[in-house]
């Protein structure tokens, strides 16, 4: 597994960008990069569940493992769902199950610092760079523009 950090400074009360990171109604506007149409639905609690889905509905099963709003929110990926169903066993999903996703934000001023890291197989390297770069900037676009 490899480890990718991201990082991006914003001109924003970090409670905006929290907002605007897993608010459903700008959700999309920032991770249409890693998936169009891309949705996360979540009960919000620690150890409870959370989906990562595409416009067909496949995705990643995940769970919250440590939320700190607006500073921290960890999300521990468990699987797949690949045409409506769980995938939590196979080969495939135990070479990565249990790899954290972290996001930071730190208010200095009126200056939120977003950074995520992330731990990830190789050859996710480059959508997920891809990703994250344009999705930071659509979240600091929104962020800085309202």
């Amino acid at each position: 597994m490899e480890i990718l950090v991201y990082e991006v400074e914003i001109n924003a009360p970090i409670e905006k960008v929290w907002d605007i990171l897993w608010n459903s109604e700008t959700y999309n506007a920032w991770t249409k990069f890693f998936a169009p149409d891309s949705s996360m639905k979540t009960d919000w609690k620690v150890g409870g569940n959370t989906y990562f889905l595409d416009g067909e509905g496949n995705g990643m099963v995940s769970t919250i493992e440590e939320m700190k709003k607006p500073e921290v929110l960890i999300f521990k990926h468990l699987g797949m769902i690949k045409e409506g169903k769980e995938d939590l066993e196979s080969e495939e999903v135990k070479s990565w199950s249990g790899s954290l996703e972290k996001y930071f934000l730190s208010q200095n001023g009126n200056t939120t610092t977003l950074k995520v890291e992330l731990a990830t197989l190789p050859e996710y390297i480059g959508m997920l760079k891809s990703g994250f770069v344009q999705g930071f900037e659509v979240v600091k676009h929104i962020a800085e523009g309202s």
